[in-house]
Order: C-alpha cells, then sequence, then structure tokens
C-alpha cells in the first residue's frame, strides 16, 4: 500500500509540477551528461583513435547478425538501443520482443579536406559534428537544428534545415553509406556503387540493414551569418514573400518563417560572411539570451524589418535551448530574464530523459492534448495547407521550412519526375481547438497531405494504413532490395516500425 501511494504522488507531481523535476533533477544530469560526452568526444577527436577502433565495432556487429543465424532467426532484428534515447516522442514497441544487436558507433572517423567529405559513425549528434566541423572551417550543407539528432537517425528517417531549398533534405548531402546487412556481410554504397541500395536506404528506419557509417559532403564555413527578418501581416503577404524568397534565382543560403497566427509571422533569409558590425552581432545560443522565437517574435509586434549577425554555430542550434517551443510547456517561466540568466546555460534538458522520466499519465496527457508532426507539403499548395491546419488544430507559433526535392529514386520523390520546391509545415503544441481527437485529426491531415502528393516525417503519430502509407511512400525500389538482401525473416517492413500501432 505504501509503495502504490508512493507511486501515486510521484505520477502526481510528474503531471502537475514537472518544471520541479526538471529544473532539480534533469538539467543537472543532462549538464553531466554533456560534459561526460563533450570530453569523451574532443579526446576521441583529437587523438585520432576513432577510424581504429571502427573496423573492430563492425565486426561485432558482424558477429551479433551471425549469432542470430545461429539462434534459429525467430525474431527479427533491431537495435539494442532504448527506445527512450531517440529523439522521436514515441518508443518503439518492437524493442521488447526482437532480437537486439548492440551499435555502439558513436564517433566522427575522418575529415577530408581533398574530397569534401566527413565520415561518421551513426550516433554521432549534430551537435557533435558542427562543433568540430566549424573549429576547422568547414560544416555540413544541411544541419538540422536540435543538438542531439543522429546521423544514423537523420539518414535512416529524415533531416531538413534552413539551406534544405538549396541543398535538398539530410540524405541528398550523403555520398555513402557502410552497412551490415542481413547475412552478416558489409556492403557500401553511393551512386556508382550499389546504386539501388544508396538510393533505398533514405527512410528505411533501419530495415535494409544496420547502419555503420555515413560519408557526408562538407563546405566551407564563414564565421557569420546576416539574418535578415521581415515580418509579415497577412497570409497572402506571409506566402508570397516566403514563396519569393525561397524561389529567388541569385538565392539565399537558409530561408524559414515562423508563424505567430494564421495572419502574422516572419519570413527569415540568411547568408553566411565573414564579419559582423558589433552593434548588429546577436550571439543567440549564449544563456542569458531570450529563446529565439521569442526573439523573433519582437519583430512582428514592433513592425519593423531588421538585420542582425549571428555566429555561425548559434545560428544552427537556434532552436535547441527551447525545443522549437516545447520547453515553454515544460518550464513556463523558462524565458524569463531572471531564470535565463540563473539557470539559462543549464537549459536545455536532454528529450531522451525527458521521455525516460514522462510516466503514464504524461503520456497519456500528450496523446489526448498534443500533437507533433511535421507534414511536407509542395509549396505551390503552401497556402491551402496552412488553412487545413488552421480548421484542424490551430497551433502557433507554426514553423515553416521550404526544402528541393529531387526526381531521384527510392521513397521519396516528386510524382512527375523532375525536381521540386517542397515546404515543412511543423507544427509542436497544444491544439486551440474544439473536439480535438488525435487519431481522427491527424487521419484528416493525412489525407490532404496525400491528396497533395505530400509526405509525412514517421518520426511523429501515423495513423495511415499500410496501404495509404505506400501511396504517400513509394516502396517499388525498396521492395526489391528487401528480397534481393533477403530481409523477410532478418528486418520488419517499414511500415511496422512506424505506424503508431508499432509504438507505446
Amino acid at each position: 500500500m505504501a509503495r502504490a501511494a508512493s507511486a501515486g504522488w510521484l505520477e502526481y507531481l510528474l503531471l502537475h509540477y514537472r518544471w520541479v523535476i526538471v529544473i532539480f533533477f534533469l538539467l543537472p544530469a543532462s549538464f553531466f551528461y554533456d560534459i561526460y560526452y563533450y570530453t569523451r568526444s574532443w579526446l576521441v577527436f583529437r587523438l585520432s583513435s576513432a577510424p581504429r577502433h571502427h573496423e573492430s565495432r563492425v565486426k561485432d556487429v558482424q558477429r551479433q547478425v551471425r549469432e542470430w543465424h545461429a539462434s534459429g532467426q525467430d525474431v527479427p532484428m533491431c537495435t539494442a538501443r532504448p527506445g527512450w534515447q531517440t529523439i522521436s516522442f514515441r518508443e518503439g514497441a518492437y524493442k521488447k520482443k526482437f532480437y537486439k544487436v548492440a551499435i555502439n558507433m558513436v564517433d566522427i572517423l575522418e575529415i577530408d579536406i581533398c574530397k569534401m567529405t566527413v565520415r561518421c559513425e551513426p550516433l554521432v549528434t549534430m551537435g557533435q559534428l558542427t562543433r568540430a566541423l566549424i573549429d576547422v572551417g568547414w560544416t555540413i550543407p544541411v544541419v538540422p537544428e536540435m543538438d542531439d539528432l543522429t546521423i544514423g537517425g537523420l539518414v535512416m528517417g529524415t533531416g531538413i534545415e534552413t539551406s534544405s531549398h538549396k541543398m535538398g533534405l539530410f540524405q541528398h548531402t550523403c555520398v555513402a553509406y557502410e552497412l551490415v546487412v542481413a547475412d552478416g556481410s558489409v556492403i557500401i554504397c553511393s551512386e556508382n556503387e550499389n546504386r539501388d541500395l544508396f538510393y533505398s536506404v533514405p527512410w528505411s528506419y533501419g530495415t535494409l540493414g544496420f547502419l555503420t557509417a555515413v560519408e557526408i559532403k562538407i563546405i566551407p564555413a564563414q564565421r557569420f551569418v546576416r539574418v535578415e527578418y521581415k515580418p509579415c501581416y497577412s497570409l497572402d503577404s506571409l506566402v508570397n514573400t516566403f514563396t519569393e524568397e525561397t524561389s529567388r534565382v541569385d538565392g539565399n543560403q537558409f530561408v524559414e518563417g515562423i508563424m505567430y497566427s494564421l495572419h502574422s509571422g516572419v519570413v527569415m533569409t540568411a547568408n553566411m560572411c565573414t564579419s559582423a558590425p558589433l552593434d548588429q552581432l546577436n550571439k543567440i545560443g549564449r544563456w542569458f539570451k531570450p529563446w529565439f522565437f521569442k526573439h523573433v517574435e519582437t519583430f512582428l509586434t514592433n513592425h519593423e524589418a531588421a538585420v542582425e549577425y549571428i555566429p555561425i554555430r548559434d545560428y544552427y542550434h537556434r532552436h535547441t535551448r527551447s525545443i522549437f517551443w516545447e520547453i515553454q510547456d515544460i518550464i513556463p517561466f523558462g524565458n524569463n530574464v531572471v531564470f535565463r540568466y540563473l539557470l539559462g546555460w543549464l537549459v536545455p534538458p536532454k528529450v531522451s530523459l525527458l521521455k525516460l522520466t514522462q510516466g503514464q499519465a504524461i503520456k497519456e496527457l500528450y496523446e489526448k492534448n498534443h500533437f507533433i508532426q511535421d507534414m511536407l507539403v509542395p509549396l505551390a499548395d503552401l497556402k491551402e495547407a496552412l488553412g487545413v491546419f488552421e480548421k484542424e488544430v490551430k497551433i502557433h507559433p507554426m514553423w515553416l521550412c521550404p526544402f528541393k526535392l529531387p526526381a531521384n529514386p527510392g521513397m521519396l520523390h516528386p510524382l512527375n519526375g523532375q525536381e521540386a520546391l517542397f515546404v515543412d509545415i511543423g507544427t509542436y503544441g497544444t491544439p486551440n481547438v474544439e473536439g480535438f481527437d488525435p487519431t481522427q485529426t491527424t487521419r484528416k491531415i493525412e489525407e490532404f497531405v496525400r491528396k497533395v502528393k505530400g509526405f509525412q516525417m514517421m518520426y511523429a503519430d501515423s495513423y495511415m494504413t499500410r496501404e495509404e502509407y505506400r501511396e504517400m511512400f513509394d516502396h517499388s525500389l525498396y521492395d526489391k532490395m528487401r528480397e534481393k538482401l533477403n530481409c523477410q525473416n532478418a528486418f520488419p517492413e517499414v511500415y511496422d516500425k512506424v505506424n503508431r500501432k508499432a509504438r507505446i
């Protein structure tokens, strides 16, 4: 009885005073974890020890796959990484019954200036990679904003950033993958070698093999990013400005939009530069600075366009401290100037630790009252899409990020066979409509996205049927590779890992 009462008290605290747990336990735990991880990564990178260990790590994965064969192949394989360690909201239910293969690969292997590539293991994070590259004057073309996103997750799932209208999605900046496949062999694939597998890996969610290394393009990095803020006060103005800035031939290196209502928002364009006027320099990544989305909102409320300069790494990770705007639901007073100066250096808490401590009550609360989705729709359908989101969820702020979709083979490509511009509509928060039902509302939006030949990012809840999922994503090459690599018993089909019933 005492144990039950204790559990009930803890659940009540987690539900109604979650910020207490976050501030006094999760923030310090996150801080010390980051110190450990940063120090370890720095030492490994400086001592150049990672390449020497990589081969033995790959052989260990091969050994585990051979052991699965010897065990009778009763259940499919998956990585042993706990579900709570991923950045997505849910955990895979399949983890409880599949054969788990440990893949402890967390290091940057090589920066090759001559080839203009960086080679990484799959658990290298965006924060780790940008820190190492920028220190030596380089960066990758597409840097998804969250520090804890991993290379493997961005390859097997997807990744997007405000340079994507020029560079494509994260997968389009990758030049080679190394995988251990179902028979235990190692395959390297690229545009010129094992081409069909190369184009099948993105969006496959580990159902073609275990990713062990990725080679990614790199480009020269400059010290600062010059950002222009353009407030808009009508839906037409925002859509037109966003479309024009995205489609400009002379081009901006970065474009994004944040909508604060259906009829108001700020379009931001940005370009790298080598120097910055001191009176316009904004080190937005400093712990005491306002959350970025709150800072952007000031240009809207003040009715003024503006230009400022941001250090490049601060720009890349501008949404990390506030987890876009999700942190305001976790620490409601977190943007208060006193909190920022006293404890802002501890923010944000690790998403993995938030998941680990959320409890069943928090899960159910989020299930019924929270909506997290990234829907990818053709740029030409942006205005109609915003109307649909307004009707179904009415969540603000809302993130707009344009991207180029090449006509490459694989799961994701324009159906007309020609390169096209799309936009990611990111909605993260509590719906402000009556009668919100997570299942029915999501299905209505999924139906609209399929109608306009768009796509859904599959880290989020998906209620599509198998047939609807196959209608959205082209499985022809994927199915061919699964048969060729004998994946049927070794790995589940991708739908069986990403649909809502497969996640808890």
